[in-house]
């Protein structure tokens, strides 16, 4: 927020950086595609945030001030980026150690194609709501899942939207979640209230995604299928040491997880885990990967872990399904991701530095004039929060207090607040690609957040559902504490 002895931004600025972020992102996709995240996007960001500052500069604010405020807002990303070095370095010391693979190889046999999808989502909606996260979840059983995918012969950005639903589904009924326990904290309402009240937007949409999930599912392609599964259970077999063993670093993570042992020092200790098994169980794997007769076989071990924790896990067989499958991880793999999380931070604190988003946040705020609109502007604002702030913490806590005081002038319980931060900031953080979450999902699966956005149909429909509810005045509760059924 910029300092009170500054001008205050008018609206045409707050505007400005937004209207010419929306054409240059356009034109990079427009130009290079798919491949706009990989360096176009980021270049976005950067020319936007200058013009925010300049607009700062512009009314008064100094350099210096702009420029701490900038360093602080990428300083809130931290602990996002080394979850993400860490879970780079986990996916590929799991290939090399053979966990990913046995994943893969048991979830072909027991995973039936036709239920493939609707199974995924409620795997990892009971995963994540067991250890309350959805990056845990996506980062160890989605791994397996996208690689089981891909080995019954089904489609990937599918799959991604399967995980992605039901870890976030997980995630936000979970009372273990951080972003559970961080919206009612914010409005001031009781966790398990906070849940109870989520109840009634979350379960419409995730029986609703459940049921599309089941029919994209019965449509696939089984003769097809059964081809491709069988040579994937043969590569699998032919090439690692298949044990349930290898699963004993998944294990430990879940344990971990559950326990809410710090994520960052979780994944760690799941990567190094990964890399004692990998020299257990899969030496001949290590031997092939690392590729040096000459050499110690105690070096060979050590630079084949040492390899796949920096550099990631690469296989070549000629199945060029079976290759993309399972050359993957190592820290250098998230280097990209990690440069559109820096750039959509430092945008997002450029804004709010300059006090540009507290103005588009105050306006919002004055044109909602019944609770149906009120809702449906927390909602909006969370949205676009998440867009421009690429970040759902500050997602949440922004609009959280911006709003609080509004809810209870208009005699609105805080819950429904807190509900509807979660509605819209928590759940459509991974269908944003410069978002943190959008950005770490399709780094994690291997699918870009502009090919699974789609098929994440939980996260869709949830937004829709809390708006519906406003407009009707369902489930809406005042402070009094009796509910408004419509």
């Amino acid at each position: 927020m910029a300092d009170t002895s500054t001008r205050q931004p008018s609206m045409l600025q707050a505007l400005l950086p937004i209207g010419l972020l929306v054409i240059l992102l356009a034109f990079s996709v427009y130009i290079y595609g798919s491949d706009s995240s990989y360096g176009a996007n980021q270049i976005a960001l950067v020319i936007c945030a200058a013009v925010a500052l300049l607009v700062g500069l512009r009314n008064g604010q100094t350099w210096k001030e702009l420029e701490q405020g900038v360093v602080d807002g990428i300083s809130i990303a931290l602990g996002a980026i080394l979850i993400l070095l860490m879970v780079g370095s986990l996916i590929g010391a799991w290939i090399l150690a053979g966990t990913v693979p046995t994943m893969i190889y048991y979830g072909l046999q027991i995973l039936s194609p036709e239920y493939f999808y609707v199974a995924t989502c409620a795997i990892c909606a009971l995963v994540a709501l067991s250890i309350g996260s959805s990056w845990t979840t996506a980062g160890t059983v989605g791994i397996g899942l996208i690689g089981v995918s891909q080995g019954l012969g089904l489609s990937m950005e599918i799959t991604a939207g399967a995980i992605i639903s039901g870890a976030y589904f997980g995630d936000k009924m979970s009372p273990l979640s951080d972003t559970t326990n961080l919206a009612p904290a914010v409005t001031g309402t009781d966790l398990f209230t906070h849940i109870r009240h989520m109840v009634w937007t979350t379960a419409p949409a995730l029986a609703i995604a459940l049921v599309i999930f089941t029919i994209i599912g019965l449509n696939a392609d089984s003769e097809q299928q059964v081809l491709v599964l069988q040579d994937t259970l043969n590569l699998l077999d032919n090439n690692f040491n298949i044990s349930l063993w290898t699963l004993i670093p998944l294990v430990v993570v879940f344990v971990m997880a559950f326990k809410k042992i710090p994520a960052v020092a979780t994944i760690l200790v799941g990567s190094l885990l990964g890399g004692i098994f990998a020299i257990i169980l899969q030496g001949d794997v290590i031997k092939t990967f690392v590729n040096k007769p000459e050499m110690h076989v105690a070096l060979v071990y050590l630079e084949g872990v040492w390899t796949s924790l920096f550099s990631g896990f690469t296989v070549s067989t000629g199945n060029e399904v079976y290759d993309d499958l399972l050359s993957r991880g190592g820290m250098a793999s998230m280097l990209n991701t990690l440069f559109l999380i820096i750039t959509a931070m430092s945008f997002g604190a450029a804004m709010e530095v300059t006090g540009l988003l507290h103005k588009l946040i105050k306006t919002v705020i004055g044109l909602a004039k019944s609770t149906g609109a009120l809702i449906g502007s927390v909602l909006a604002t969370c949205i676009g929060m998440n867009f421009i702030t690429a970040d759902q913490y500050i997602s949440i806590v922004l609009p959280g207090r911006m709003y609080k005081a509004e809810f209870k002038r208009r005699g609105l319980d805080a819950k429904n607040l807190s509900r509807t931060l979660e509605d819209s900031a928590t759940i459509t953080s991974p269908l944003i690609p410069w978002n943190t979450c959008g950005a770490y999902m399709a780094a994690t699966l291997g699918v870009a957040t502009g090919a699974y956005w789609i098929y994440c149909f939980f996260n869709l429909l949830t937004p829709i559902v809390s708006f519906i509810y406003a407009l009707l005045n369902f489930k809406i509760t005042p402070i009094e504490g009796d509910e408004i059924d419509g």
